[in-house]
């Protein structure tokens, strides 16, 4: 195959990728401005931590049901309409002056990007023309480093221009959305193994299968550490006189270093092994929280490089973690996506619901370090477990 077939061949993947880093452009934009929006709306960090995990649970739960119908329906439309939804109504969101309207902006916006990832997920191991796992990724890297984007760029604009301004963000996820309809391919023209089984027994093989539920909570354990900092410490900041510039900048680091590490998966994965990559993520980020709540105050460049670096370590296991999940039942590689990019992390949306009132009421450093304590004293156990004979 010459360089130019290859090239050529390349192209949807490219589309795909692009795709999944302005779409988390978006979902990225909410977290460090939340604290902001909550002055003007006037609700507490509780009732705002509430909305954001309404956001992370309409964008993430329904993730496996959407899933299995782009696994049978092989179309486009959700990756089209997915991106239309969460660029047009996440932008609008902190322009809104009740609470109803937020609530219904961000739900609209958060079903879009729940639209839009399985069947990229699934299209993105279609298309991929060399290493599935390094191709799985720089999808997720990318998708990762635009997520690591959207609070520096939600965070400018909303220092130097205002919330009022964020609609305007709304213009390059359209423009994206029309391209990827041209340049796309229709799946119905490639070979697929598409499943006919019916939606219940697509759960069912899923759930029952030991492997992937391990690898279910694995996701869910990281899911925690990542989301509850990232909605939590905005909140620290704020109290302690940062601007939102300066909340940005450090979510985005923290989310851009994670998407170093998704790209970067692969490689140690070769160099250590699949397991060593579990540990070493799973264990290391309670020291590190550690180092940040020694440090916050009194030296806090010390602090944000823990922090930051803790984003790199949680994420470099986020593309093996998929990889070998899409392995183990092949046929259902948009629901597995699903599942472990977005049921994964709609469980925790629903635990910090909790999370948000223990934060107000004990405090938001101590609630963190239990939470990162949950998977340092389980990563033994569960991981040993994964790669138990029996469980294949």
């Amino acid at each position: 195959m010459s360089f130019l077939n290859i090239k050529k061949d390349n192209l949807p993947t490219i589309w795909l990728n692009t795709a999944h880093f302005v779409n988390d452009i978006y979902t990225g934009m909410l977290n460090p401005i939340m604290p902001f929006i909550s002055v003007k709306l006037g609700i507490s960090m509780a009732v705002a931590t509430i909305v954001l995990s309404m956001s992370h649970i309409c964008a993430s739960l329904l993730q496996p049901i959407f899933g299995f119908f782009a696994d049978n329906i092989l179309k486009r439309v959700f990756i089209f309409w997915g991106l239309l939804m969460t660029s047009i109504f996440i932008s609008f969101a902190p322009a809104v002056h009740n609470i109803g309207l937020l609530i219904l902006f961000i739900i609209l916006g958060s079903l879009g990007s729940s639209l839009f990832h399985p069947q990229a997920l699934g299209f993105s191991v279609r298309f991929a023309v060399v290493d599935a796992g390094r191709n799985m990724g720089m999808f997720i890297g990318l998708g990762t480093l635009g997520y690591s984007l959207g609070p520096i760029i939600s965070a400018a604009i909303t220092q130097f221009s205002g919330l009022e301004k964020m609609p305007f963000m709304c213009v390059l996820g359209v423009i994206l959305a029309l391209c990827m309809f041209k340049f796309v391919p229709k799946i119905s023209a490639l070979p697929t193994e598409k499943t006919h089984k019916k939606f219940l027994q697509a759960f069912k093989d899923i759930l029952k299968n030991n492997r992937l539920r391990l690898l279910i909570v694995i996701s869910i354990l990281k899911s925690l550490v990542t989301t509850s900092s990232s909605i939590l410490l905005p909140f620290l900041w704020k109290d302690m006189g940062k601007t939102p510039f300066y909340i940005g900048v450090v979510l985005f680091a923290f989310t851009f270093t994670g998407g170093i590490g998704s790209l970067i998966s692969r490689t140690f994965e070769e160099k250590i092994g699949t397991d060593k990559i579990f540990y070493f993520s799973m264990i290391s980020t309670l020291p590190l929280m550690i180092i940040f709540a020694l440090t916050y105050k009194t030296m806090p460049v010390v602090s944000l490089a823990a922090y930051i670096t803790m984003g790199l370590i949680t994420m470099m296991a986020t593309p093996v973690t998929m990889v070998l999940a899409q392995s183990v039942l092949p046929e259902y590689k948009s629901i597995i996506g699903g599942f472990i990019n977005g049921f994964s992390w709609g469980v925790v949306a629903i635990i910090m619901t909790v999370v948000g009132f223990a934060a107000q009421a004990k405090g938001i450093i101590p609630v963190l370090l239990c939470i990162t304590l949950i998977p340092a004293v389980t990563s033994v156990p569960i991981v040993k477990r994964l790669f138990a004979k029996e469980t294949f």
